[in-house]
């Protein structure tokens, strides 16, 4: 089994980071709630757990890293998740960002490209108690067999909005995506009202690894 320890100092450093991000204008309680609960140091390596609740982004292997906890914050407030939500994520990654919607009472789904951070966090996320849905495969083509979803959040950098999320995006659903070159992206929220029409709202700029599959960096 394993033994994961999260201490006093842990939990003060959380309702830190908590405070820092309230600073930084991150409004939604229960998104602070539940950053505040999961214990971000579970995702380091153990050399880097005095790092763990710097508001930075840090390397996770295979080319990834576990996103900032301002980033997290952001895309999660900005995706608006409801209980029974059903929420597909592009880019499992740590698995992080997915305990995040998991404790938002989502029915999270993720796919993650990199097999090997796929077999990873896959046998890791049980084991603290997050229960979700894992893929291997392509994100950047969605996954059609699940959708539609009410939820769609993208947590790589892609060159333009793969159409294949639009189309699995129920109608009123959201899709929050980092879109641009491979250095900088604008975070996009995009809403779908009718089978044709989307809404779409673009906000300060983020860098994200590239979103890789057919319909991102190829």
């Amino acid at each position: 089994m394993l033994k994961l320890e999260d201490s006093y100092s842990h939990k003060g450093q959380r309702k830190a980071l908590v405070k820092t991000l309230e600073n930084k204008g991150i409004m939604d309680k229960k998104v602070l709630n539940a950053i505040g609960t999961i214990p971000r140091h579970f995702f380091f390596d153990s050399a880097l757990h005095s790092h763990a609740y710097d508001d930075k982004a840090f390397p996770i292997g295979e080319g990834q890293t576990i996103s900032q906890p301002f980033t997290v914050a952001f895309q999660t407030e900005l995706l608006n998740v409801q209980p029974g939500d059903k929420v597909l994520e592009i880019g499992t990654g740590s698995g992080y960002q997915a305990a995040i919607l998991y404790l938002l009472g989502a029915e999270v789904h993720s796919i993650e490209y990199n097999k090997k951070l796929y077999q990873r966090t896959k046998k890791f996320l049980p084991k603290i108690g997050i229960n979700i849905n894992f893929y291997q495969g392509d994100g950047s083509l969605g996954l059609p067999e699940q959708a539609p979803f009410d939820k769609i959040i993208v947590t790589a950098g892609a060159p333009v909005v793969p159409n294949s999320l639009l189309k699995q995006l129920k109608i009123g659903g959201i899709l929050v995506i980092p879109v641009g070159d491979r250095k900088t992206q604008k975070m996009m929220k995009f809403i779908k009202k009718t089978a044709k029409q989307v809404s779409q709202e673009s906000y300060s700029n983020f860098a994200f690894v590239p979103l890789l599959g057919k319909e991102g960096w190829e």
